[in-house]
């Protein structure tokens, strides 16, 4: 429920074992055929069918956007400043 409050964003799951590790081996196999203009949503028309698991929480948004941007703007400054950030 948390990743769809934060993202504002449905969160589908499928009912597999390790579907992180599923997740990672198909951006293996994108790698391995991006070369030859295969997109990821074509590999993974392999994969298992996904089911709505939660939808967003109404007005978590409202919550969720400025920490987001503060996120963003923390993250830019680890990446362009690391020595600082610390």
């Amino acid at each position: 429920q948390v990743l769809s409050d934060v993202f504002s964003a449905p969160v589908f799951t499928i009912d597999t074992a390790n579907s992180a590790c599923l997740g990672s081996a198909f951006r293996a196999i994108h790698g391995l055929v991006a070369e030859r203009n295969v997109s990821l949503a074509d590999v993974v028309k392999l994969a298992p069918e996904p089911r709505l698991a939660v939808t967003p929480t109404p007005g978590a948004e409202e919550l969720y956007r400025p920490l987001l941007k503060r996120y963003a703007e923390l993250e830019q400054k680890v990446i362009y400043n690391p020595a600082s950030s610390c």
